[in-house]
């Protein structure tokens, strides 16, 4: 005769009912509207423009704003500042996401399988984790793009070598606790693998913490890369970078005070669109 295998589904926030409360939540409200802004004027605005974010006009050097045919001036070298500050826009925001990607993933899954198992796996993982942390998280990103060279490829590794902790540390101690709730434990007398339990039952009540982390980190990375272009170690020339732009405004900040302020206005709009919508997503998944 052979045994039946009853598996008993974990107790999971109802989404259906918040979703459909989703106007009830101002602050994801307000920042995801913020952040759909934001997205068109750096990829639709640009398309209704005149100039390449390159285009060199060198008898329209430092012109002011709302003067001819520059709606927010030009730089030093005759480039519309408008056109390179919504360039640098798109730049900055997909290295952003992509540099949080892989510490997402990797993060997560260290996270749980050490906070699952425990032992020496556990012991491993964290002392990792204790050794990276040990160090100011800016310092050890700028030291290894430092020794890993300029430029998005340096941004990458060193993100993925120095920003992955986090992530495992956060969600190690949520399934810390998970692993020994009355579910998990039926799942396990049922006869379910480890792999089912992992994705059936433990990660779904784990991952949402990583999930409204990942806000917050896309804010520290871009402000990370903005540091990177200011010192010349992250986006190089020409591809345009707020970063680079409030580096190359400072020398006219008497004369000429919109170079450097407008990129850092830009920096300062898209960290709170995306620190809105990390309260709101924490708000949105906290189960009740």
């Amino acid at each position: 005769m052979s045994a039946t295998v009853i598996e008993i589904d974990p107790p999971r926030v109802r989404t259906t009912s918040r979703w459909s409360r989703l106007w009830a939540y101002p602050s994801l409200t307000i920042g995801v509207a913020l952040f759909i802004v934001i997205l068109l004027a750096i990829f639709v605005v640009p398309l209704f423009l005149s100039y390449g974010p390159d285009s060199l006009d060198l008898t329209s050097i430092l012109k002011p704003p709302f003067s001819a045919h520059h709606l927010l001036g030009t730089d030093e070298l005759g480039r519309d500042e408008l056109t390179r500050l919504l360039y640098a826009g798109r730049t900055d925001l997909k290295v952003g996401v992509l540099a949080v990607i892989f510490p997402f993933c990797f993060g997560t899954a260290v996270g749980t399988l050490a906070g699952f198992y425990g032992g020496k796996l556990d012991w491993i993982v964290m002392r990792i984790v204790d050794v990276l942390v040990a160090f100011p998280f800016y310092v050890l990103v700028i030291g290894l793009v430092f020794v890993v060279g300029a430029g998005t490829r340096g941004i990458y590794i060193a993100f993925g070598i120095a920003d992955w902790v986090i992530y495992a540390r956060t969600v190690r101690a949520t399934t810390l606790v998970v692993r020994e709730a009355e579910y998990v434990a039926a799942a396990r007398v049922g006869g379910l693998s480890d792999l089912r339990i992992l994705i059936r039952h433990v990660l779904p009540n784990t991952i949402t913490q990583a999930i409204v982390y990942s806000m917050t980190d896309i804010v520290l990375v871009i402000i990370a890369v903005v540091t990177l272009g200011y010192l010349g170690l992250g986006v190089q020339p020409p591809t345009p970078d707020w970063g680079a732009m409030i580096y190359d405004g400072q020398n006219f900040i008497t004369s000429n005070w919109e170079l450097s302020t407008l990129p850092g206005i830009a920096v300062a709009i898209t960290a709170l669109s995306l620190s809105l919508i990390g309260d709101g997503l924490a708000d949105l998944l906290r189960p009740r």
